[in-house]
Formats: C-alpha cells, sequence, structure tokens
C-alpha cells in the first residue's frame, strides 16, 4: 500500500482519542454513572473498558487495511458491501456522533456555569451552542491546526487529572470503597453498559487515517494506547472521586461531580481548577468528535448515503458536511435535555462497533486478523447492548423505544433515499 503524505503524527492521532473519551466519560457521566454503579462505579468502567479494549483490535487490523476519512464507515462497507444495511448503520453512526457532541456540549456548559451564580438554564445552552461554533471555526483552519490545538488540551487536561488523582489518594477513606458499600452485581453491569459511551472516542482515531504520516504503522498504535491510557484515567480518577466523597454527595452535584470531589482535599480553589480541566476537556472532545462527525458525513455522501451536500470534504473547498453537522447539534443542545441520551448514545455505539466486528469477520483474509478475539469484541457488544436494553426496559421505556425509533428511521432514510436516488447514488459510487 502506497504510503501516504499526511501531516499528523502518533501523538497528536493519541491526543485525538485520548480527548473524545476523556470528555464523555469522567466530565460527563460520571454522575450518572453512580447513580447505577454506586461505590463500585470504577469496576463499571473497567468492565466498560475491557469490552472497548477487545473492539479496538478490529478498528486496528481494518483502519491498518483500509485508512480512510470515514473510519467505521469505511469499514462497515468493505465488510457488508454497499447496501442499505451498511447504510443504515453509517447514518446511525452519524447521528450518534450528533447526540455524543450535544452531550459533550451540555457538560461544557453546565461546569461553564459554576463559574457564575444564579445561571439559568438558557445560559447553559447558550454557552454549550457557543463552544460548537468556536471549534467548528477551528476546523476550517485545517486539520494540522485540529491535530496541534487537540495534542495542547489534552496535555493540560491529563496534567490537571494526574494531579487531582494523586493528590485524593492521600485523603482516600478506605471505608468508602470497601465492597460492603458496593450495590448489586447487576447495578455494576448496567452502569459498565451505559459508560461504554466513554469509550466510543478511540473510533475516532481511524477517522484521522488519511491524515497520517504512516496509518499502517502508527494507527493501531495510537488506538491501543489511548484506549489503555483512558483505562487507567478513569480507574484512577473514579477511585479518587468515590473514595473521596460520600454517594449522596456525588449524586446531588452529578452535574459538576468530579469538580465537588475535589473540594474535600483540594477546597474551593480544587473544584476551580477542576472545572478548567473539564471545559479543556469536554471542549476537547468536542474537537475530536467534529473532526470525525464532519469526516463520517463525507465518506456518506462519497459513498452515495447523504445527499450531496455533505460531499465536501471540511478542509478543502467545500465545508457543508462540517455546517450542517454543527447545525444539528446546536439545535439538539437548546431543544432536548440529554440525560437520556447518554444511554441511547452508548447503545449506539454498541450497536456500530458489534457490526464492524461481524463485518471483519468476513475480510480476515485481507486482514489476517485471529476469529477468536473478533468473537470476543461481538459478545462484548452484544450482551452489553442486551444488558443496556433490559434496563432501559425496567427504568425508562420511552428511551428505549426512542432508541428503537432512531435505528429503524435510520435504515428507513436509507432505504427511501437510494429508491430516490439511484442514478445519483451509482454515479458518485462509480
Amino acid at each position: 500500500m502506497a504510503k501516504r503524505a499526511g501531516n499528523m503524527g502518533l501523538w497528536s492521532a493519541v491526543s485525538i482519542g485520548v480527548g473524545g473519551m476523556v470528555g464523555a466519560g469522567i466530565f460527563s457521566i460520571l454522575g450518572s454513572a453512580c447513580t447505577i454503579g454506586g461505590n463500585a462505579v470504577y469496576l463499571s468502567f473497567l468492565i466498560a473498558g475491557v469490552v472497548a479494549l477487545f473492539s479496538t483490535y478490529s478498528y486496528a487490523k481494518l483502519g491498518a487495511r483500509y485508512p480512510s476519512a470515514g473510519g467505521p464507515v469505511e469499514f462497515l462497507i468493505q465488510g457488508f458491501g454497499d447496501g442499505v444495511f451498511s447504510g443504515g448503520l453509517n447514518i446511525m453512526l452519524w447521528i450518534g456522533y450528533l447526540f455524543a457532541l450535544a452531550l459533550y456540549a451540555k457538560a461544557f456548559g453546565a461546569y461553564f456555569m459554576t463559574f457564575f451564580s444564579g445561571s439559568h438554564p438558557v445560559m447553559v445552552n447558550l454557552a454549550a451552542s457557543l463552544v460548537i461554533v468556536l471549534f467548528a471555526l477551528l476546523e476550517f483552519v485545517g486539520t494540522k491546526a485540529v491535530g496541534k490545538a487537540e495534542l495542547y488540551i489534552v496535555a493540560v487536561k491529563v496534567g490537571i487529572l494526574i494531579l487531582f488523582a494523586v493528590s485524593g489518594a492521600f485523603f482516600i477513606k478506605p471505608g468508602l470503597l470497601s465492597p460492603a458499600r458496593w450495590p448489586s452485581g447487576g447495578s455494576i453491569i448496567f452502569a459498565a453498559a451505559m459508560v461504554f459511551l466513554a469509550y466510543e472516542g478511540f473510533g475516532l482515531i481511524t477517522n484521522a487515517a488519511e491524515d497520517m504520516t504512516n496509518p499502517e504503522r502508527d494507527l493501531p498504535r495510537a488506538l491501543y494506547l489511548a484506549v489503555f491510557i483512558v483505562i487507567l484515567i478513569y480507574l484512577a480518577i473514579s477511585v479518587a472521586v468515590i473514595g473521596n466523597l460520600p454517594l449522596k454527595q456525588i449524586i446531588h452535584a452529578q452535574d459538576y461531580a468530579l469538580a465537588e470531589a475535589a473540594r474535600p482535599f483540594l477546597g474551593d480553589i480544587g473544584f476551580r481548577v477542576i472545572a478548567v480541566a473539564a471545559l479543556l476537556s469536554t471542549a476537547s472532545a468536542i474537537n475530536a468528535s467534529l473532526y470525525g462527525g464532519a469526516n463520517v458525513s463525507y465518506m456518506l455522501a462519497r459513498e452515495g448515503e447523504l445527499p450531496e451536500v455533505f460531499d465536501r470534504k471540511v478542509w478543502r473547498t467545500g465545508r457543508e458536511g462540517l455546517l450542517i453537522s454543527a447545525g444539528f447539534v446546536i439545535l439538539l443542545v437548546n431543544l432536548f435535555n440529554l440525560e437520556g441520551i447518554a444511554m441511547m448514545g452508548s447503545a449506539a455505539f454498541l450497536i456500530i462497533y458489534g457490526a464492524v466486528n461481524f463485518g471483519h469477520l468476513r475480510l480476515l483474509d485481507q486482514t489476517h486478523g485471529k476469529a477468536w478475539v473478533i468473537w470476543l469484541a461481538i459478545l462484548g457488544n452484544i450482551g452489553s447492548f442486551a444488558i443496556l436494553c433490559y434496563y432501559l426496559f425496567l427504568h425508562s421505556i420511552v428511551t428505549l423505544i426512542a432508541l428503537i425509533s432512531i435505528l429503524g428511521a435510520s435504515f428507513l432514510v436509507e432505504f427511501v433515499y437510494r429508491r430516490l436516488h439511484p442514478r445519483e447514488i451509482k454515479t458518485r459510487q462509480t
């Protein structure tokens, strides 16, 4: 395979993955995860990380074999062919990015408003909308600027998180971590299924494959490094939070739980420092997800799965896909409460990652992958998805119905679009 003339190195790619993951897990959904996983939430993050790690194997093999801007879009087409099935899954992937972006933006707005007293929810939405606009403008500068910005943001953010974890380790109350305080095993597993969303960002690395200097070598390394780093970060941070703050206080401050957990040993200054880290973290997640999401919309249009208006690469001559994606995210931020969307987002990515693994089984002669590793990943994806759906059935049937509706709508839109525009699709694919 010919060497590509990209300008993104290994650590810039790692920073995109770490930035995309950490913003989702620790700052966006830690508080919500604690309401389910309780004092054992760190085990939930570990279980979800293991599930993600098995899927990383397929992404590494497929990304090295089929490096492209679309990442999983390309993997699904290679595995299942260009049809309604792969197209519907790819549309769902794009929608998943939009929901994830809206979740990150909401978290950014919530932490941003902790610096002001008596803030109105409208102001949270305004801050969330403005950060989307800011990073959409940054994407216009180009991939080199995106990689550099991500590397600096992640370096500062991870440094603050390490300081928090190390400082918090000296003040941990062992009794708060005692197995006697753990909830039932079922609750730990339910929380693990929900926090899988915390790891979805590793797939963003494959969206940058076309811009890597040597994707065949660097992409697998970046994927494994990013997931391992984030698993360690999640374990250290969640242990520090649970070990320093009673569960009731965490749940009470679930929108900014990590900052609140810093108060017992770092005081108000610590609260503010962690709030700044949260802003950097959610901002870097937005940066990374916009990069990947715009690439996904471009690839979907190039393959004939979205209207031609998306068929522009955001850092070349046209930027319609980026602008439309950002516009939808801003709409979601201002119209919906996204607490339930975290559940749907996790379920959506479990479906996508499971499908990628199934597709990989059909490409083993191309990737020379090991089938037993892929089957373990599939079992992890299917099991986590089933557990999550069962939890939603018990606790939020409306969210489960919404999830099923979105999945159905993705395939319906793809089917209708292909029926209405067969010549346009065939021309662009050719």
